[in-house]
């Protein structure tokens, strides 16, 4: 399948660099709802979890929707586009193991969004925590069990 005609755009002119925080956001293949099941999402939230062990991000905050994430995290040891893709494809593994299917889960690249000021980041970690409002899948964060940040 061929890229969108404004994938490119995604590409050019990523810059990472360490102790900067980003807002990432990726997508599954098709917008495919692998997330609706909990369990399946949590998958997805241990590689998080190991990217942290792993030294390559200190995570903020993420959320996981149906079909798609929102990660907030600052950059560690890796650049960018290596964290996400290995976060992306170990996660793909573990995913596709566990729901017995073969073949691609995400959409290639990602967004990301450089945080510069402490007002954005604010801003971004109510975005990400709200979103499964916006979504209108719960009516209360609380209540939506794919989702963390640091200052809650």
């Amino acid at each position: 399948m061929p890229l969108p005609a404004d994938s490119k755009r995604l590409r050019m002119g990523r810059y990472s660099q360490k102790g900067q925080i980003y807002l990432v956001t990726s997508i599954t293949h098709h917008r495919q709802p692998f997330f609706s099941d909990w369990v399946t999402g949590r998958l997805l939230v241990n590689h998080f979890r190991k990217a942290q062990q792993e030294g390559w991000a200190n995570t903020l905050a993420w959320v996981v929707m149906p079909d798609h994430f929102h990660w907030l995290l600052e950059l560690e040891k890796k650049d960018l586009p290596a964290l996400v893709l290995a976060v992306k494809s170990r996660a793909a593994r573990d995913i596709n193991t566990h729901l017995g299917r073969s073949g691609q889960l995400w959409q290639r690249g990602f967004h990301d969004r450089a945080i510069r000021k402490e007002e954005d980041l604010l801003s971004a970690g109510r975005y990400i925590i709200t979103n499964p409002i916006r979504a209108g899948l719960v009516s209360r964060v609380h209540d939506y069990p794919l989702w963390d940040a640091k200052w809650i």
